[in-house]
């Protein structure tokens, strides 16, 4: 096989015309087998998604908190207002402002660039930038399915005798759960998409490794083709087992 690369690579590189599927058959090797360039595919896909898992964790947390605070200051009684309450709430509008107010790429310029401009594990950076970006959408998506759900769930478990944590914990945050998991499940689909913009302060994941390839090869088309082929491949994982998990909470409610 690689005797017949290197030949008709040769007679490409002289001109000649050895037909569609011999120059088909040279540009997918060089791209995805020459040297086991399809290591670096698997390696760049393996950041990918420990990038992604990553910044989930991240966004998630952040979003649970913000989420919280600004539902517990907007359910506050007329007359008992909590001022240090509302003081991190305002403290969480301007974060999710700024967020959401500013282009991905220029925050993570300005974490690779500016504020970790010393740190080399891109990877690190890239994920942490994402996270907090995903934590303003993810709060909003909580707290909308949060401030949507009856008043009288809430009132509920206070009458019996639960706590604003545990009524929270046990009555309120499972049932809204329900109702924002294709909202959370879109949101971790473009957090998985996005992860290729960490290349651009030096992160290695798929599109770095398409990169790397191209640069050697001056063959864009395969290399990008083929990373594009891999992100379709694990959004349509995702949402097969997105899809999974609301029929068995469909079940679940039976």
């Amino acid at each position: 096989m690689e005797a017949s690369y290197e030949l008709w690579r040769e007679l490409m590189l002289a001109g000649e015309d050895i037909g569609f599927f011999k120059e088909f058959f040279v540009r997918f090797y060089q791209a995805f087998i020459y040297n086991d360039r399809w290591l670096q595919y698997l390696e760049g896909a393996g950041t990918t998604i420990l990038t992604t898992a990553m910044a989930l964790c991240v966004g998630i947390i952040l979003g649970v908190l913000v989420a919280m605070i600004r539902t517990s200051h907007d359910q506050q009684r007329i007359g008992h207002k909590n001022p240090v309450l509302g003081f991190v709430n305002a403290i969480c509008k301007i974060y999710v402002t700024v967020i959401r107010g500013t282009p991905m790429m220029v925050q993570l310029l300005i974490m690779g660039l500016v504020i970790f401009k010393s740190s080399r594990n891109f990877t690190v950076v890239g994920a942490l930038t994402l996270g907090i970006n995903s934590g303003a959408y993810v709060s909003e998506i909580i707290r909308g399915g949060l401030m949507n759900l009856d008043a009288g769930q809430s009132e509920a478990g206070r009458s019996l005798g639960l706590g604003y944590v545990d009524t929270m914990a046990y009555i309120v945050i499972p049932q809204a759960f329900k109702a924002i998991l294709p909202a959370l499940g879109n949101e971790f689909i473009i957090l998985l998409k996005d992860t290729s913009l960490i290349a651009m302060i030096g992160g290695k994941e798929l599109l770095h490794a398409a990169q790397n390839i191209y640069g050697r090869t001056y063959e864009f088309m395969y290399p990008l083709i083929g990373i594009a082929c891999m992100y379709l491949v694990m959004v349509m994982i995702f949402s097969w087992l997105q899809g999974k998990l609301e029929r068995r909470l469909r079940q679940s409610e039976r």
